[in-house]
């Protein structure tokens, strides 16, 4: 029998996959939006690329494919984002280089408890002869029968582990995890944030007890459905995570399977472009950031870059957050205001600045330092293209790449984003090596 919990979750991912709106369409407004597909899918990439890669030369070399579990499949989101993985950047000659591609991928198996994204999934990739999809509640264990063999990569996404509001459950999973695995295994873990400023009313400093959240699915509508439609929208108690918490109980799951789970890293992801910084429903100061970034990447669309600069408004008591929120704020605005600047001085028709832009200090941090640079070149070398909307289409989806990068270069993954992604390893060799 389902719980009270289960049967609210299902409702809320039913209710979202039926309005329409979780298609999988792109632009400025719904599930897959130029944030998810260009940011939020891109910079988790970028996190896991070099532990992806090495897991995969390690396969090969052991004349092995990759096997993946992804639990909190979806509609098979992960498998978009793990096959959009390059080994590295495509310079101007190469058409592609992706990195988990068919040759080394062996099985694709997504896990999802509700039953209509399972149905969505097959619908999408049902055509295809490596990907399955099963429906189970793996905070009851791990899906896993036990003439099955384990897998090399065990993946979530997008706050799949924010779900287990108990430690328990999710202990349980990951020392099962940890048991069942042969050699090696990457274990990705995705918690909502603690700290994320969409939030910021719901912040705590209490480390002692499970902080969640009353969480509803309700970025997928503009404004006015969202009120039109309040009474109906279900309702999810979402765990909110912090690093050191996620810490702790990732150790304490190695040490009941009596494996060690050694941490690789953690990355903040969404940090100011998470879905409820547009709906401001947790946090009346939050501004529509990711309105503003989904502009940036529309095409043709021309965007008012005001929008994009915000006051970070600090919380009392919270001075570690508040230092770093301010100190990002001041980086992204200064970046805004720079390219502002660059395109209000430079002339079209002499391809010159009517004035020298402003000098940049070399006392700002590195990664804005690079951006402010970066974007210098690309006004001097575009601005003056004149067809094809050079401002729309060039200047301000770089600008966009450019505060991503700034974002990512950034983050602490401390738990201070919508996304806190955690990366751990099983590696069963080493012991054998020591054994031995």
């Amino acid at each position: 029998m389902k719980s009270v919990r289960q049967v609210a979750e299902m409702q809320a991912y039913t209710e979202a996959a039926t309005s329409g709106l979780y298609a999988k369409q792109s632009g400025l407004v719904g599930k897959y939006d130029n944030v998810r597909k260009l940011w939020e899918d891109e910079s988790t990439r970028i996190f896991l690329r070099p532990h992806l890669e090495r897991l995969i030369d390690r396969r090969v070399s052991q004349m092995q494919r990759v096997r993946i579990m992804d639990l909190g499949c979806g509609s098979a989101d992960g498998f978009e984002l793990l096959t959009g993985i390059r080994r590295r950047d495509a310079d101007l000659q190469d058409f592609e280089i992706t990195l988990l591609n068919p040759a080394v991928l062996g099985r694709y198996h997504g896990v999802d408890l509700n039953e209509e994204l399972i149905q969505q999934a097959q619908y999408l990739y049902g055509d295809y002869g490596k990907l399955t999809f099963s429906q189970a509640d793996f905070s009851q264990g791990l899906p896993l029968a036990p003439e099955q063999r384990p897998y090399d990569l065990y993946f979530t996404s997008y706050g799949t582990c924010s779900h287990f509001t108990d430690d328990a459950s999710l202990i349980r999973l990951l020392a099962e995890i940890a048991a069942r695995t042969r050699d090696y295994c990457l274990i990705v873990c995705d918690w909502l944030g603690r700290y994320s400023y969409e939030w910021q009313t719901l912040w705590s400093n209490d480390l002692t007890q499970n902080h969640t959240m009353d969480y509803v699915v309700s970025y997928i509508y503009d404004k006015e459905e969202r009120e039109r439609r309040r009474d109906e929208l279900q309702h999810l108690q979402l765990r909110l995570m912090t690093r050191q918490e996620a810490e702790a109980l990732v150790q304490e799951a190695g040490r009941r399977a009596g494996v060690p789970i050694r941490q690789l890293g953690f990355f903040d992801r969404s940090v100011l472009t998470g879905r409820h910084m547009d709906t401001a429903e947790y946090n009346p100061h939050a501004p529509p950031l990711r309105q503003a970034v989904n502009s940036l990447h529309e095409p043709n669309v021309r965007t008012d870059l005001g929008l994009l600069e915000f006051d970070y408004v600090p919380k009392p008591g919270f001075e570690f957050v508040n230092d770093y929120f301010e100190h990002l704020q001041m980086c992204w605005n200064m970046l805004v205001a720079y390219v502002e600047e660059l395109m209000l001085k430079y002339d079209e028709s002499t391809q010159q600045y009517r004035s020298p832009p402003t000098p940049i200090p070399a006392s700002y941090p590195q990664p804005l330092q690079e951006m402010m640079q970066r974007m210098r070149r690309v006004v001097e070398g575009t601005a003056w293209l004149g067809y094809g909307l050079p401002r729309e289409n060039i200047i301000e989806p770089q600008l966009g790449f450019a505060l991503r990068h700034l974002v990512v270069h950034l983050q602490q993954g401390f738990g201070c984003a919508h996304g806190l992604v955690g990366l751990f390893e099983v590696d069963k060799s080493e012991q054998k090596g020591t054994l031995g």
